[in-house]
């Protein structure tokens, strides 16, 4: 009887789910994330306390400071949320933290003009210990397309010897199979290679362990470290040719705002943006300060992460612990970063005319001898001539020069 009652139920909230989509999207798939995800995530600030009026607030936020209107779209509940399963292996959220249910809290995000993230692992528990997806996954996901979840970070704990490409795969299929346009990201920290078959399973994946608030030295936890920004750079440079609209590295989520110095969280924000990486904040948006924002929010830098051509920066040279990076842009414009790994500052010159700068992998060359292009600086926003004239720069302990060079 109760395979008949399980049965039966899969079967109207399958129905209910694919009728409440539009039909062109039932004809041909979506595609989905065709430039990096930007939203905010409840982790890295948050842990396991998560909430109902934790994630409204928050919307409300993303509003007030204007990271809406930049871009950021997905609130996204992290591990903790989950309540028990029904009797027929349903998922319910916990009824004290989240007491209006995940569909009102859905509603509250969409109204706003945004769209609700949730979580959920692979494995048969969460990192956090809650009910995992293993054995479920068709049944969350039709609950998830119920609720109207718009993304699901999928992760990777107590996955005592499932294949990550099997196990992914079949969730992304449960996904597919509810009609609603989810966007799936695989957080199996790299493990198994996701940028070898993630482009057709998901549209994001990790490739590296958790990042810590930390921008020099990995912390140690034990027997697991959570690795600082640079570390996570540095692991970034031999992917960039697995990613592009639909499919992106994923380095993890942004610590801005959580710790690092006012530097660091420009030179953190501005790689991940040349690394064309999902900008998924993780600070407390509520009573964030003007300096965080005015990063977060800086529009000519999330342009570079935002840019149609989805290509990756790669590194130029290195020397001195100053890293020279360069990111072909869709118009013909090049994006430079100069980051600055010391300790303390740096003089920085760089004489256009004489630098080949060229990308064997989107087919660019910036032809720097021949074409001359304006200098903006995109913190301080202000204009810094052409590349006629070589640039002559210093760049502050743990900072970044970024630059946008606009053919003329």
């Amino acid at each position: 009887m109760r395979s008949l009652r399980l049965i039966a139920l899969l079967v109207t909230l399958s129905a209910a789910t694919v009728a409440a989509q539009d039909t062109s999207s039932r004809a041909a798939p979506r595609r989905l994330a065709l430039t990096p995800p930007m939203g905010w995530n409840s982790w890295n600030k948050f842990g396991c306390d998560v909430s109902e009026q934790l994630i409204r607030e928050t919307a409300d936020a993303m509003v007030r400071t204007g990271m809406r209107d930049g871009g950021y779209v997905y609130v996204n509940v992290d591990d903790c949320w989950h309540g028990a399963r029904d009797s027929l292996g349903f998922i319910h959220p916990d009824p004290t933290r989240f007491p209006s249910g995940i569909k009102a809290l859905a509603d509250y995000v969409h109204a706003k003009g945004l769209k609700l993230g949730i979580y959920s692992d692979a494995g048969s528990k969460t990192c956090g210990g809650k009910p995992g997806s293993r054995g479920y996954e068709r049944q969350d996901a039709l609950m998830y397309a119920k609720w109207g979840v718009d993304y699901l970070k999928y992760d990777w704990c107590n996955t005592e010897e499932l294949s990550a490409h099997g196990a992914y795969l079949t969730m992304h299929e449960a996904l597919a199979s509810t009609g609603r346009p989810i966007v799936l990201s695989i957080c199996e920290w790299g493990t198994n290679k996701p940028w070898e078959w993630g482009p057709s399973v998901g549209q994001l994946w990790r490739t590296t362990g958790d990042i810590g608030a930390s921008f020099a030295t990995d912390i140690d936890r034990g027997n697991w470290k959570q690795l600082s920004v640079l570390s996570i750079i540095d692991l970034q440079l031999p992917l960039r040719k697995y990613a592009g609209p639909g499919h992106w590295n994923d380095p993890d989520m942004l610590e801005v705002g959580n710790g690092l110095s006012a530097a660091e969280n420009r030179a953190h924000f501005a790689m991940w943006s040349m690394l064309a990486a999902p900008l998924i904040a993780g600070n407390d948006l509520r009573s964030m300060p003007p300096d965080v924002a005015s990063v977060l929010t800086n529009r000519e830098v999330i342009a570079l992460d935002q840019d149609s051509l989805g290509v990756e920066a790669f590194r130029h040279s290195s020397s001195d612990s100053v890293d020279v990076w360069f990111k072909p842009l869709a118009n013909g414009d090049w994006a430079m970063a100069v980051l600055n790994r010391a300790g303390s500052a740096r003089k920085f010159a760089f004489d256009w005319k004489r630098e080949q700068v060229s990308d064997s992998l989107s087919g660019r060359g910036a032809h720097l001898d021949a074409v001359r292009y304006a200098v903006r600086d995109l913190w301080a926003h202000r204009d810094l001539g052409t590349t006629q004239r070589p640039l002559a720069a210093q760049v502050a302990s743990h900072d970044v020069l970024l630059l946008r060079l606009r053919k003329m």
